[in-house]
């Protein structure tokens, strides 16, 4: 089964799925094991791995090891066009459609192309909407791309919809790494209210009560990043596990 069409099924029996995103930078490859084994353990549904600058090189040796300790998806979320491997089963092709710079929505994707067909890796068309989070984030910066002010979901909704008409297969709400609040849970539900391909929502999710009400709201796929690079929240995973899945009953 492709990717895609997995996450849909897991969306379709759990109700939302629940990625965790790998920065490589950040997360030494001495805990990759005991890390990805933890997830898988505690009900999330795959990863995503990338980031927005990749400065160790070091994405196909993460990929293999990660690929050696679980059986989850491994979808690359890639930052620039270097960031891609035949190691991994898919990868996120972004556009970023809040922004205007030709190089986020067609420039990158046409170098980009012929390497993915050469890997042999699922490409998953994504409309990527960077929102106003209360800081300029990295993606924000390195993009060269105003986001979306986060007071405005209707503007959000269009921008997604056009993403969707032109053939977008998932629409990519983005808080950014380390953004200090959420998307607004009103952009969101705007948003869901008026796709009909699944809304993923990140950045800046730290609790169980947000992840949930992003859902209830609408969003059908919640992705944490950052959160889970401080070891001392590993133990949370399940929750938020808990919290997206709701369709299945609560494990303790």
């Amino acid at each position: 089964m492709n990717i895609y069409y997995q996450l849909l099924e897991v969306i379709k029996v759990k109700g939302a799925a629940y990625l965790v995103l790998l920065d490589p930078d950040n997360l030494p490859e001495d805990k990759v094991s005991r890390f990805a084994k933890h997830c898988e353990e505690s009900g999330v549904d795959g990863f995503l791995v990338g980031g927005s600058l990749l400065l160790n090189d070091n994405l196909e040796s993460f990929l293999v090891n990660l690929k050696k300790v679980t059986s989850l998806p491994a979808i690359i979320f890639p930052g620039d066009v270097n960031q891609i491997s035949s190691k991994a089963d898919a990868i996120l092709y972004l556009s970023v459609v809040s922004g205007r710079n030709p190089e986020h929505l067609i420039g990158k994707h046409v170098l980009a192309a012929p390497i993915i067909k050469k890997c042999g890796i699922e490409p998953i068309a994504t409309g990527y909407l960077l929102i106003e989070s209360g800081r300029t984030t990295t993606a924000q910066y390195m993009s060269g791309s105003l986001p979306i002010p986060r007071n405005k979901p209707g503007i959000a909704a269009a921008t997604a919809l056009a993403a969707e008409y032109l053939g977008m297969k998932l629409i990519y709400l983005e808080a950014g790494s380390g953004a200090d609040n959420p998307i607004p849970n009103e952009m969101v539900k705007t948003v869901s209210s008026l796709c009909t391909v699944p809304v993923v929502v990140g950045g800046g999710i730290k609790t169980e009560v947000i992840a949930k009400e992003l859902v209830e709201n609408g969003a059908k796929i919640i992705v944490t990043g950052n959160f889970f690079e401080d070891e001392t929240n590993w133990n949370r995973i399940k929750d938020f596990a808990n919290a997206v899945h709701f369709k299945l009953p609560v494990f303790v």
